[in-house]
């Protein structure tokens, strides 16, 4: 009786109050209400029977199994902590705002019938100019000291003077201590910092014990201004680069001479058309068009200055003096000890001249790097910066490594490229990653790192999918043409001592696999190690990884080139069954995972699922926020500067689910997350997707946004065909 009396009461719910409990249940959901849970007294039905347990019957009887969901990539979250979608219409702008609201049919940008005047650069550099004099740009040089007459450039300078119109318009001081309250020096930034209230006013400086701390928490790889004068200039001198590139251009004559001489009647091999013929083994190539191309550019090397691609376009000029940041040159010495892992052979064995020796040293002098076992965070670009970085390495990464940066725009001194090969002391194993199209500038820019940088490794990019990269001949674009890939790397290695690294694709084109038949040779073409990542470029991050055809690939290589694979690494599970799988493997890198739930690297080393509060989740936010004012800036600009990485790495973070959360764990990276409540309210407002939820999480850290404020993400992976709505 009881049972026939709670299904009447199921078809009642379902039927007359249904709408009503959703409706209601959407009102109790949002972002500042908090409420998992709907007051009894508010339906009348309640007298009858409990609603929650009613919602509760009526959602499982409409509920997929946990098997079922699993089949479709959608997550298996428990019934009791499902909550309705919230509302979208796919004909709205959405558009997140200061506020904290998410407005529909709200143009940012402005109308866009309405077509606005397009100015000039001059007029650009007058408006940037007059910015620079208002009030709300002081000088920083008299930030520092307080005193107008500090300034070495006096009323020449570009920046405002007057201290009381600054402390006028000045936003109030953010919660909080300075984040170079604990340094030997002074916060560089001085009056203009949003902490300035909690500046010590003395001549002694700090305690010892925190001057030591300090002298150990600084960045390096800095660019120098004179180097950044000889760049804008194109005086930078590159001798191996040079001498690399004029002996490639030897060998590659040779080359062709042996194939004329052939043509011509002598020895006959059989060969591929298309494919170049070395040491009576073929290398393979798509075209001789390709090789042409690269041999022509080579060719035009004769010991002096050479050009880059297209010619070095107008120089870009820093705008701030950061010499009050720069390091010492005894501190960065000192923290260049970097211990190499040793081996008998080396990772190259190709001939030099007599008057070329000079360019490679004794294989037992080889510089090598051993990835083995070492949990390596990808090159992440946009959120994988220098304090996203050092999160993961209290979290347990040993192996980072910088944003991908362009190689041209690193030769032209561009002071924003230069940026993303910063390192940090903590960082003991560091790599940088650059991308070019051409042997020409990616050898220059490999010698140039290695003069003016510290790094362990360089890794070359030729897997970026992205198709502004793309459509200039680098990243993904290289996998179609392996013989310039081929002469890219060997000249690369040539030219400097530092260990260097590639990073591909499966291929091209989607079920066109090519790395297979390239893995034998790459070994011989200098690199240290390779990674694979298990998709074409075509996929970009659709679909599964094609973890089978890495480890084809890894079973393949020869035994001095390391194998790295990537990709849907999201549990410790899956890199136990990557790495036991194929024994071959020399490690996995992750990249997605780490962005989504960072603490990966910690779960791998300890082999558990951690079931991580809303708490220490925030306080790994709270890290970000204090490493991000350290690296970029407590002024208003440096705190804006945080806000915006914060919340591009908070649209990530919204896709991990709690494992107390979950009917199966663990949670993989294509599953597609429901609208659920959390444990508590932070938990639910770190689940939501809306971008007007992840500005109130950036607020609590790092205080209200300034009026006008709009985000959008730069990233949306189309491995969700979820649409967002932020």
């Amino acid at each position: 009786m009881t049972s026939v009396n709670n299904r009447k009461a199921t078809q009642v719910f379902s039927s007359d109050r249904e709408s009503e409990y959703w409706s209601v249940l959407r009102t109790k959901s949002l972002p500042l209400e908090f409420q998992p849970c709907i007051g009894i007294s508010e339906f009348p039905l309640a007298q009858s029977c409990r609603i929650g347990a009613m919602a509760s019957v009526a959602v499982a009887e409409a509920h997929p199994s946990p098997e079922e969901l699993v089949a479709k990539a959608r997550a298996p979250v428990k019934i009791q902590f499902l909550c309705p979608p919230p509302p979208r219409n796919s004909d709205e702008k959405l558009a997140a705002k200061g506020d904290g609201t998410v407005l529909a049919g709200d143009d940012v940008t402005g109308s866009t019938s309405i077509l606005t005047e397009k100015k000039s650069k001059r007029q650009l550099k007058r408006e940037r100019r007059q910015e620079l004099k208002s009030s709300s740009h002081l000088c920083p040089e008299v930030a520092k000291t307080g005193d107008f007459s500090s300034c070495p450039y006096g009323e020449n300078c570009r920046f405002s003077h007057d201290v009381d119109a600054f402390n006028a318009q000045k936003p109030q001081d953010l919660d909080g201590v300075c984040p170079f309250l604990n340094e030997e020096r002074p916060c560089p930034y001085g009056l203009s910092c949003r902490f300035s209230g909690t500046h010590k006013v003395t001549d002694t400086g700090i305690a010892s014990e925190d001057a030591s701390k300090a002298k150990r928490d600084i960045e390096m790889n800095l660019l120098r201004k004179n180097v950044q004068k000889l760049l804008w200039k194109n005086k930078m001198k590159f001798p191996k680069a040079h001498a690399s590139l004029k002996f490639l251009a030897q060998e590659k004559k040779k080359i062709n001479d042996d194939d004329d001489d052939d043509d011509n009647g002598g020895v006959l091999m059989a060969r591929v058309p298309g494919d170049i013929v070395q040491d009576g083994r073929s290398v393979g190539s798509d075209a001789a068009m390709d090789e042409m191309d690269c041999v022509a550019q080579i060719d035009k090397i004769d010991g002096s200055d050479i050009s880059d691609e297209q010619g070095l376009s107008k120089k870009t000029k820093c705008s701030n003096d950061e010499s009050c940041l720069l390091p010492s040159s005894d501190e960065q010495d000192s923290h260049k000890k970097i211990v190499y892992e040793s081996h008998e052979k080396s990772i190259t064995d190709c001939s030099v001249d007599e008057n070329d020796k000079s360019l490679k040293l004794h294989p037992r002098e080889k510089k090598l790097i051993d990835f083995r076992g070492k949990l390596y965070l990808a090159p992440l670009t946009t959120v994988g910066n220098l304090p996203f970085r050092r999160v993961c390495k209290a979290l347990g990464a040993d192996v980072t490594c910088g944003e991908m940066a362009m190689c041209t725009n690193l030769l032209q001194g561009q002071a924003s490229e230069w940026a993303l090969l910063r390192r940090h002391s903590s960082e003991d194993l560091f790599g940088v990653q650059i991308c070019g199209a051409y042997p020409d500038t990616v050898t220059k820019t490999v010698e140039l790192i290695e003069q003016q940088c510290m790094v362990d490794f360089i890794d070359i990019n030729m897997g970026c999918p992205i198709d502004v990269v793309v459509n200039k001949g680098a990243g993904s674009a290289l996998l179609t043409k392996p013989m310039r890939m081929k002469s890219v790397v060997e000249a690369s290695c040539r030219a400097v001592d530092t260990p260097l690294t590639i990073k591909v694709r499966t291929g091209y084109f989607e079920g066109k696999n090519r790395i297979d038949s390239l893995i034998s040779d790459i070994g011989n073409w200098g690199a240290c190690s390779i990674t694979i990542h298990g998709r074409t470029r075509q996929q970009r991050y659709s679909k599964l990884a094609d973890w089978d055809y890495i480890y084809q690939c890894a079973r393949g290589a020869p035994k001095t080139l390391q194998v790295l694979g990537n990709g849907d690494v999201f549990s410790y599970v899956d890199w136990n069954n990557h790495m036991s799988s194929c024994p071959e493997l020399a490690s996995c890198m992750i990249a997605r995972g780490a962005l989504i739930k960072p603490w990966i690297f910690t779960e791998i080393k300890e082999q558990r699922h951690w079931d991580i509060s809303s708490g220490e989740r925030l306080d790994m936010l709270k890290d970000y926020a204090r490493f991000g004012l350290q690296h970029w800036g407590s002024d208003s600009k440096g705190v804006e500067t945080t806000r915006h990485f914060l919340l591009e790495w908070l649209s990530y973070c919204c896709r991990y689910i709690p494992v107390s959360l979950l009917d199966v764990i663990p949670q993989k990276i294509n599953w597609r997350p429901p609208s659920y409540f959390g444990r508590d309210d932070m938990e639910t407002l770190m689940a939501s997707e809306s971008a007007a939820d992840w500005i109130r999480i950036s607020e609590m850290l790092l205080g209200k946004v300034p009026s006008g404020f709009t985000f959008s993400p730069k990233h949306k992976s189309n491995a969700y065909d979820k649409a967002e709505n932020g």
